[in-house]
């Protein structure tokens, strides 16, 4: 069976353009009946379009995509999905602004071992800025802490007697009517009150 060329482009949102991507597959040579577009985040790699693309892919067959952020933007799951086009698939992958990330046949095992540790590499490199993002906004939150600044979802403040109330009313005991005016309240603001501190109690 011949081999086939594809291409991936893919944009978070329907209204990000993905014309760059799409000249750069092309210029590369991949034909516009097998570049597979999609808009969706690359937070993981449960997309529609993307997994269409892999059970097409046969041994032989070449992957495109301009930048590996195209692929997705969680690197152990990029590693995974590498070994699964690579090693059971047995397709080759080409990442256009990283030469160094091409897998095709007529690559060396240098050149092919080369692709695995620049990878391997851009993962630590994530893993570890990941990490240094959770450590900042942990420093941060505890500084602001410090200052007396109150962090996360604000306190809801309701009158006395205001929780056995609401559950009279959620238990339609009472009437909105009846339930605001027991507490001094609006019909309105105890509505409002009323669904802000169901919603945070249940988280």
């Amino acid at each position: 069976m011949a081999s086939t060329m594809y291409g991936y482009a893919r944009v978070s949102t329907q209204v990000q353009n993905e014309a760059r991507q799409l000249a750069a597959l092309r210029e590369f040579g991949v034909a516009e009946e097998n570049i597979i577009i999609e808009k969706q985040s690359g937070k993981d790699f449960n997309r529609p379009r993307y997994q269409y693309l892999i059970e097409k892919l046969h041994t032989g067959d070449v992957l495109v995509t301009q930048s590996i952020d195209r692929l997705g933007r969680n690197y152990d799951e990029i590693l995974e999905q590498w070994r699964l086009i690579t090693k059971e698939r047995k397709a080759a992958i080409v990442v256009l602004d990283m030469p160094l990330l091409d897998t095709r046949e007529d690559r060396d095992l240098t050149g092919i071992l080369i692709a695995d540790i620049v990878l391997q590499l851009l993962s630590y490199v994530a893993q570890k800025e990941r990490e240094s993002i959770r450590q900042r906004q942990t420093e941060g939150i505890a500084a602001a802490k410090a200052r007396g600044v109150h962090c996360g979802r604000k306190r809801i403040h309701v009158p006395d007697g205001f929780v056995d109330i609401a559950a009279q009313w959620e238990n339609r005991g009472l009437s909105a009517t009846a339930a605001a005016a027991k507490l001094g309240m609006s019909r309105d603001t105890f509505l409002r009150r009323a669904r802000e501190f169901c919603v945070n109690s249940e988280n």
